[in-house]
C-alpha cells in the first residue's frame, strides 16, 4: 500500500456495499473490528494530527464510554463542528460553532498536514458539495445494511475522482483510495 497522503482533507471511512457508514440506530456491529483492514486503518489514523467530525459522530462515542469533552483521538487536535453541542469548559476537544464549510476551507489553508474527516455522513456531504474533500479512502465491507447513515448523508453529491490505490483484503473486503478533484492536480 502507498503511504498516506500528507495533506488535504481525507475522508477515511468504512462503508457497506449499499453505501452506509452505519446501520439503523447507529449500528456498526457488522463492520470488522479487527484484522488486516482494521490494522491498516489504525496505522493510517495514527499518522493524522488533526481530526474533524460532526456532533452526532462525537456523541456516538458516548455509547462506548466516552464522556463529554473527552478526546477520542488523544494524539490529535480534535475539532467538533457543531452549533448545538454543549461541552464542559475544560474540554480536550475544540467545538467549532461557526459555518462548517467556511471553517474547513480556512483550516485547510492554515494546516499543511492531512486532516482526518472522521464523520459523519451529513458533514461529509456538505464538505463534498463544497469541493473540500481531497482524498476519499473507502474500506468496502461486503454487507448490506439497508438503512442508517449514508456515506454522504442525504446530500446529492457527485465528486470528480480518480482511483489511486486498491488493496484486496480477501473475503470481499477491500480498500479503495480516490483523489477527488481535478486529476491534473
Amino acid at each position: 500500500m502507498r503511504p498516506p497522503y500528507q495533506s488535504g482533507l481525507i475522508y477515511d471511512v468504512s462503508v457497506s456495499i449499499d453505501g452506509y457508514i452505519s446501520g439503523p440506530n447507529d449500528d456498526i456491529s457488522h463492520f470488522p473490528h479487527s484484522g488486516p483492514i482494521v490494522d491498516d486503518y489504525l496505522a493510517r489514523r495514527n499518522r493524522y494530527r488533526t481530526s474533524i467530525m460532526g456532533r452526532a459522530t462525537y456523541e456516538f462515542g458516548y455509547s462506548f464510554g466516552m464522556t463529554p469533552g473527552n478526546n477520542p483521538y488523544p494524539h490529535m487536535r480534535t475539532l467538533v463542528l457543531s452549533k448545538t453541542l454543549s461541552l464542559p469548559l475544560n474540554s480536550e476537544v475544540e467545538q467549532i460553532a461557526t459555518d462548517a464549510v467556511e471553517y474547513v476551507r480556512e483550516l485547510k489553508n492554515e494546516i499543511d498536514t492531512a486532516i482526518y474527516l472522521c464523520g459523519g455522513g451529513a458533514l461529509a456531504g456538505s464538505l463534498a458539495r463544497a469541493g473540500l474533500i481531497d482524498i476519499l479512502i473507502l474500506k468496502r465491507i461486503p454487507i448490506i445494511l439497508g438503512g442508517g447513515t449514508r456515506l454522504f448523508g442525504d446530500a446529492g453529491v457527485s465528486l470528480p475522482h480518480t482511483q489511486t490505490d486498491f488493496v484486496d483484503y480477501g473475503e470481499g473486503m477491500f480498500l479503495q483510495t480516490f483523489h477527488c478533484g481535478d486529476p491534473r492536480e
